[in-house]
């Protein structure tokens, strides 16, 4: 997700007619995940819950004053509204540890942590909590981590992805990109035009081009996600040529994990699925902001 794509998603509230209960402000950052069992909300207020477990779970409140949630393994981060950057690791009522300030953006992923400051700058740390911050790159407007792979999207446009350490070399992936999206082997990205593309493989691989009119796209695992610009989710499992199945309708944002699919729908609704990709919708919480999975 990225600030382009907020917009975007504005844009299609307002042609589909729909009432939220607060906008979209949410911070750009990766909402889906790899297959855990925890569910993150923002709600319009600012409070942030996260549940583990089934989908009819109780909700743990986490904090205040949060613009963005990001969810991976055992960690929990935050973003406040005041740029500051906020991770714990355990349970649920863990203890928070302040990470960064003057941050726009926060990632997880495993035992990576990554910041996107307000400058631009985009940081990752790899170990505990308090391991040492590494500069990755610079003129950054989207960083998303997955594995031992870093990707980010420049402000021209340009997106780049590594893989292994955090002193890797950067491979050029893509031009004129609003939206990039890391799982596995697999990189997808969204371009400026509304298309969207994924490889599968190494850095090098060839692009398979996916469906139009996107401005959104999330993989987990076998699972591809993308959201059209009229309110409509797709997914599709299996290869990178496997057919589209409609999700729903009036849809702002979509999330991945595993064998869970979430929509955040225009009216605040938060839904999630679990099994195939024609199981059952349930409820999980109402005025929210944004959905993440870990």
């Amino acid at each position: 997700m990225n600030v382009k794509k907020l917009s975007a998603v504005a844009a299609v509230v307002t042609a589909l007619g729909l009432v939220l209960t607060a906008p979209a402000v949410a911070a750009p950052g990766t909402v889906s995940g790899d297959g855990g069992n925890r569910i993150g909300v923002v709600k319009a207020t600012g409070e942030a819950f996260v549940k583990e477990g089934g989908l009819s779970a109780s909700w743990v409140k986490e904090n205040d004053n949060v613009k963005q949630i990001a969810l991976a393994g055992n960690r929990i981060g935050v973003l406040t509204g005041g740029g500051i950057a906020y991770v714990k690791e355990g349970g649920l009522s863990a203890t928070w540890v302040r990470v960064s300030d003057n941050v726009k953006q926060l990632a997880l992923a495993g035992n990576r942590i990554g910041v996107l400051k307000d400058n631009g700058e985009a940081y990752v740390k790899e170990g505990g909590l308090s391991a040492t911050w590494v500069l990755e790159s610079s003129r950054v407007k989207d960083l998303e981590l997955a594995g031992n792979r870093i990707g980010v999207v420049k402000g021209n446009g340009e997106a780049y992805v590594k893989e292994g350490g955090l002193s890797a070399t950067w491979v050029h992936e893509s031009s004129n990109v609003i939206d990039i999206d890391l799982a596995g082997n697999r990189i997808g990205v969204v371009q400026g035009d509304g298309q969207a593309h994924v490889k599968e493989g190494g850095l090098s691989a060839t692009w398979v081009h996916e469906a139009d009119n996107i401005i959104q796209i999330e993989l987990s695992k076998k699972r591809i996600g993308v959201l059209q610009d009229n309110g409509q989710a797709f997914v599709k499992e299996g290869g990178l040529s496997a057919n589209w199945v409609l999700e729903s309708d009036n849809v702002i944002q979509i999330a991945l994990s595993g064998n869970r699919i979430g929509v955040l729908k225009g009216n605040g609704q938060a839904f999630v699925k679990e099994g195939g990709l024609s199981a059952t919708w349930v409820l999980e919480s109402g005025d929210v902001t944004e959905l993440a999975f870990s």
